[in-house]
């Protein structure tokens, strides 16, 4: 009898939880889209950082070639990050007979895209004028601020990530000189640490 109205309890949870968050958000996007940012910083590091002193708190002059590299890497590292993050929750929702997109999912995305929209916008005004050393910060700050906002919709966890990478950010605005290794860490290393917890955790 215990068992039973313990497992109805569960079952009511289970059903308040789909009306009010998205819940199909796949633990593997994270691990997927952090090693994919591992690899990105790799390519930015080899390609630019490595010949140029840009990580710096003053203006830089950008030439052509550096400027193609960069954005290429931003745009390919974003597309492949989308890209997997769609296809592993896409999965998981199949697999728990959840529709994708529904009310839940578009509000995180709204809640999401906010923030992101924003720091992209402000990101891409600053490489315009040449302040290359605070990508990186700003690109970890505005992440987790859209992160916290979004965690509302989906797994509370999302909300501590979020935490981590503004942490990380204003460490790479103190510490210029190693802000892309803060990337590194950021999207990369503590991205697949949350996303093997979740996938644990929610499998």
């Amino acid at each position: 009898m215990k068992e039973k109205y313990l497992e109805d309890i569960k079952e009511i949870k289970e059903i308040m939880n789909r009306s009010t968050r998205f819940i199909s958000l796949s633990g593997l996007s994270g691990v997927s889209t952090g090693l994919i940012a591992l690899v990105g910083v790799a390519a930015a590091y080899l390609m630019v950082f490595q010949e140029q002193n840009w990580l710096i708190e003053q203006a830089v002059s950008i030439d052509a070639t550096n400027l193609f590299y960069l954005l290429l890497i931003a745009v390919v590292t974003l597309g492949l990050s989308i890209g997997s993050a769609i296809f592993f929750t896409t999965q998981k929702a199949i697999r728990q007979s959840q529709k994708v997109w529904d009310q839940q999912s578009k509000r995180l995305l709204v809640n999401l895209s906010i923030p992101l929209v924003t720091g992209g916008l402000l990101c891409l005004l600053l490489l315009y004028k040449g302040f290359v050393g605070f990508l990186p910060a700003l690109t970890l700050v505005f992440y987790g601020l859209a992160l916290i906002n979004a965690s509302k919709y989906t797994w509370p966890e999302l909300r501590n990530l979020g935490l981590f990478e503004i942490v990380l950010g204003l460490l790479a605005i103190q510490f210029i000189a190693y802000s892309l290794l803060m990337w590194a860490l950021g999207f990369g290393v503590i991205q697949v640490i949350y996303g093997l917890i979740v996938q644990k955790k929610y499998k």
